[in-house]
């Protein structure tokens, strides 16, 4: 199952949550859970914020749902 679809179904959202929390339509939205259009960064970190998992969990590059702590962000 497509990750953004997983994580908003877990949250109990639907579709039209989700695009109005990114301020994009429905259908647009629709369109970035099955992969025929592509999210920015900006949405992305939206959406991070949001779920409060990492951008990394979202893009499938992890399967760990939390984020990195703040302070090691910093660190950096």
């Amino acid at each position: 199952m497509n990750r953004l679809r997983e994580i908003r179904e877990d949250s109990d959202k639907l579709q039209k949550d989700i695009a109005k929390v990114l301020n994009v339509s429905q259908q647009q939205y629709s369109r970035y859970e099955s992969e025929t259009s592509q999210m920015t960064y900006e949405q992305l970190k939206i959406l991070s914020d949001y779920y409060q998992v990492s951008i990394d969990y979202l893009l499938y590059n992890t399967d760990e749902r939390k984020p990195l702590p703040k302070s090691i962000i910093k660190d950096k």
